[in-house]
């Protein structure tokens, strides 16, 4: 084979390793799984050596055969999180093996690429809906709270899913988003008021946050902690500006309502239920909160329930170890290193991607209340309310992180390895029962 033919070749597989990279990159999900996929297929394409950077929305990658090597660059639009498109593509790669050409993994892709979405708008919205509810509920809302959340977020969400189709500007769509959420429900909260006696008056100021929690970037925030501890800071940094931006965008939607209306995020008193009422209203909250955030990915039916199983295990776990006085950052890391190893051990016997079973387990968990008082505050130029919320939020996001990153650790025997190389993947049980081995 002559030289040129030589390249061109290698163009062909660099071209198709790279498709795959960024069909992984825009479903959402992190550098690590995004490298590893686009590893296996090279080593099945033949390729002897793969060098890539991630970043939020670039792909820098150098493929080598022999003497020969091509560098490619990739650039894709900000990710939409699609749960179901990450376990199709992850399982594309695990499936992998020696003698796959270019032409055979695009037609495999463009399979997956035409894979329409699971859910339609209205259950997306609806889904929406009730993980907020739930969430209201889990940070001490009564129903009047949890009712006018899930309304509210239902408006703000099917907004968001509206706007989306104009290409307008992410950080704008969120922040219209959650000024529509956060008006509707002081609108719901208000009607309740009018409705109910004056004792059952909705808690406005300390519930209207939960409205808003669909707008968390729970995907981004996960990928880029697990993406620093690995020490991949481009991918890690750009991930947690991006989920920095979007908090903001949409804190910054939320105050705009606040400081119009005068409301203050003050904490929520306990509910009144105790023992058993309590642990089982918490099961029922769990469960349904991660179930309805899975929706909102487009995770696949079997996924989402798996997924809400595990979270609502350690989050009940997390709920009952802090009310008898457990040091809340510890018990959230032990919540997720629950998450972590659960979902590790799902993932191998569903064949699906441990993120998929444990972004929406660990979203529910996300302090979204003491984050926007932070934020809040610091808009509000009150430095010590600012710095007192904003450390409390800042440690229990650490703990959820450092917890993921245990559980990883101690499952996956390529988190161990400080440089891997990216054509030389462990082989895993779910890659050994996709091959029929």
């Amino acid at each position: 084979m002559t030289a040129a033919a030589r390249d061109a070749q290698l163009a062909d597989k660099s071209n198709a390793v790279c498709r795959m990279g960024s069909m992984m990159l825009t479903s959402g999900t992190g550098s690590y799984r995004v490298k590893a996929a686009m590893g296996r297929v090279a080593q099945a394409l033949g390729i002897e050596q793969l060098e890539a950077q991630v970043s939020l929305t670039e792909i820098v990658a150098t493929t080598r055969e022999g003497s020969a090597f091509r560098t490619q660059v990739v650039e894709v639009p900000v990710p939409v999180v699609n749960a179901d498109r990450i376990g199709a593509l992850m399982r594309l790669s695990l499936r992998a093996a020696p003698g796959l050409t270019a032409a055979q993994l695009h037609r495999q892709l463009d399979h997956v690429e035409r894979r329409p979405d699971r859910y339609h708008a209205v259950a997306i919205i609806t889904g929406a809906a009730l993980a907020c509810a739930a969430f209201a509920f889990l940070n001490n809302g009564r129903w009047q709270e949890c009712l006018a959340a899930g309304v509210a977020a239902a408006v703000g969400k099917g907004l968001q899913v509206g706007l989306r189709r104009f290409r307008l500007n992410q950080l704008a769509v969120v922040a219209l988003a959650s000024v529509a959420a956060c008006l509707v429900y002081l609108l719901g909260a208000e009607l309740l008021r009018l409705a109910l006696p004056a004792q059952a008056v909705p808690l406005h100021e300390a519930a209207f946050t939960s409205a808003i929690l669909f707008l968390v970037p729970g995907f981004p925030l996960i990928t880029a902690a697990l993406d620093l501890a690995r020490f991949d800071f481009t991918s890690g940094v750009s991930r947690l500006l991006y989920a920095s931006l979007v908090t903001l965008a949409a804190a910054l939607g939320a105050w705009l309502v606040a400081g119009a209306f005068g409301l203050t995020p003050a904490e929520i008193p306990e509910p009144a239920l105790s023992g058993w009422g309590l642990a089982l209203a918490r099961v029922v909250a769990s469960a349904v909160g991660v179930l309805g955030f899975a929706v909102t990915f487009n995770t696949p039916p079997r996924v989402a329930a798996w997924a809400a199983g595990i979270g609502t295990v350690a989050n009940l776990a997390r709920l009952s170890v802090v009310d008898v006085g457990g040091n809340a950052l510890l018990c959230a890391m032990g919540a997720t290193i629950i998450v972590g190893l659960l979902a590790g051990w799902a993932s191998q016997r569903i064949l699906a991607p441990r993120i998929s079973l444990s972004v929406p387990a660990v979203l529910i968990m996300i302090p979204g209340a003491s984050t926007f008082r932070a934020l809040v505050a610091a808009i509000n130029r009150d430095p010590v309310d600012a710095m007192t919320n904003a450390t409390a939020s800042l440690g229990i996001l650490l703990a959820l992180a450092t917890g993921l990153a245990i559980a990883r650790m101690l499952t996956d025997p390529a988190w161990i390895a400080a440089n891997p190389r990216w054509t030389e993947m462990p082989s895993t049980p779910a890659q050994r029962r996709l091959r029929g081995h």
